[in-house]
């Protein structure tokens, strides 16, 4: 239907905030992963281990975990022009820490800290839904998810040969820090550019602050389960950092980590209780309620997706250069293919998904995305580079297609709770992020794609569960009126 088209050469209404938008998100990548393609420079300006260097990696995806899910509040209660104004002001900050690290630990806290502008993502998709119809959100959400995650790929491209203009030890030091002075700046730009939402809507906030809403005493049960692994990765990051990894952290210091880890859980599951106590005497009404199994399926989609993806862009460049021994600035360049997939894949699989359903698009690019790994750990130094390079963009079209399919299904289960929603579900990825990261700090490379492809497996299997989303969803207007937003 052309009702369904979107002029995106429009700078005007709704796309002009879409492209505000995905540039906001496309700036917050370039900077989180700044590192990634200058590595090796990094590494021999600060003299780190191999060790050190994988663990660096691992940091960088850490504090997304509560940090997506602490954003994802915030943009709820505040709105998106605001919150993303700010995160892009206050993550300028760590990367200009890094770029003036002159040891490990010092490179270690500012990459942990980086990892706050990791939950950008959770904004935009808030903002997103906000200004486009349930008809043309996958569309929209894949275009804002997809360019802006190119921000990875134009980092790999483009930091290197900055850093070489620059040049000398310190060329890297330059380029990163070019990327933090880009995120300050364009906070400025789009605090004075976008509104929350078109002229005359209303902005559905939580009814409460703390924890997010679910509609029966089973959900809060699952809500509580699907925690649990948030705070396993932070856990695993730990013992990483631990004696038992690269001996950062005194054992005490591990062992201090790890109680207020699971202190922390037991005061998130109260905070999530007192938001949640009145369903435990009496439900709401059915048309104020959402099946919390749908954000479950889509976590564990996310951890095999995103999760992978963000660990794969992080060794994708060390992966090419060790194989097929290729100098940095090449394997770089090559390695951005995998993330240049963004470009059209992400928007595909939203395009896709709103053409032809959600859960028969889910369903087909998970499979895929499986059979794409288990051919990358097939990968070793016998292939033809070129078809190296094709198998990691084959896989990617799959993992990223999946990803823009997944958030064409969050913003249609309970408006007032997107950026929630998107938080937990963006926090997954980096659940897996640090997961897929840990176990290629144990294995080879090849154990490291199998173990992804298993996981994709069971993303399969678990999307039986899912249920595609169709008549309408209920959000209260300040008036006291119900307002029903279409989710088909």
């Amino acid at each position: 239907m052309a009702s369904d088209s979107l002029n995106l050469f429009s700078f005007t209404g709704k796309i002009r905030v879409l492209h505000l938008t995905w540039i906001a998100f496309f700036i917050t990548f370039f900077a989180w992963f700044n590192h990634a393609p200058l590595l090796m420079a990094i590494a021999d300006s600060l003299s780190l281990t191999s060790e050190q260097v994988k663990t660096l990696l691992i940091l960088n995806v850490a504090l997304t975990i509560p940090a997506r899910v602490i954003i994802g509040m915030l943009t709820d209660k505040y709105g998106p022009r605001l919150t993303y104004s700010l995160l892009l002001a206050i993550s300028s900050i760590p990367c200009f820490i890094f770029a003036l690290a002159d040891s490990f630990t010092a490179a270690a806290i500012g990459r942990f800290l980086l990892g706050f502008i990791g939950a950008g993502f959770v904004i935009g998709i808030r903002m997103v839904s906000e200004w486009f119809p349930a008809r043309q959100l996958g569309t929209a959400e894949g275009i804002y998810g997809g360019w802006g995650n190119f921000g990875s790929a134009a980092a790999a491209m483009t930091l290197p040969t900055i850093a070489l203009l620059f040049g000398g030890q310190d060329g890297w030091r330059y380029a990163i820090g070019i990327t933090g002075l880009m995120a300050l700046l364009y906070s400025i730009v789009y605090f004075r550019s976008v509104t929350d939402t078109p002229k005359g809507g209303t902005y559905f906030k939580p009814k409460k602050i703390g924890g997010m809403e679910v509609s029966t005493p089973s959900d809060f049960l699952l809500l509580l389960v699907m925690k649990v692994p948030m705070y396993a990765a932070l856990a695993l990051l730990t013992w990483k950092l631990s004696p038992a990894g690269v001996d950062m952290l005194a054992m005490p210091l591990a062992m201090v980590m790890y109680v207020a880890l699971a202190m922390l859980y037991v005061f998130d599951a109260k905070k999530c209780y007192d938001v949640n106590r009145e369903i435990f005497v009496k439900l709401p009404e059915p048309i104020h309620r959402y099946k919390f199994k749908q954000v479950a399926v889509l976590n564990i989609l996310y951890f095999a997706t995103f999760g992978s993806e963000l660990a794969v862009i992080s060794m994708l460049p060390l992966f090419f250069s060790e194989t097929f021994t290729l100098d940095p600035v090449k394997a770089g360049l090559l390695a951005s293919a995998y993330a240049f997939m963004n470009l059209m894949s992400r928007p595909a699989g939203g395009l896709i998904s709103d053409r032809f359903g959600r859960k028969s698009t889910l369903l087909i690019l998970t499979a895929g995305l499986a059979l794409g790994y288990l051919t990358m750990s097939m990968i070793d130094a016998q292939w033809p580079l070129y078809l190296a390079v094709a198998a990691a963009m084959a896989c990617s079209f799959f993992v990223q297609s999946g990803e823009g399919a997944v958030f064409a299904v969050v913003p249609l289960i309970k408006r007032r709770l997107t950026g929630q929603i998107a938080g937990m579900t963006g926090a997954y990825g980096n659940v897996g992020a640090v997961f897929y990261l840990t176990v290629l700090s144990m294995v080879s490379y090849q154990t490291f794609f199998l173990v992804i492809a298993g996981t994709a497996v069971l993303g399969f299997v678990t999307l039986l569960f899912l249920e595609e989303p169709e008549g309408q969803m209920a959000e209260v207007m300040p008036d006291g009126s119900v307002s029903l937003i279409d989710v088909a």
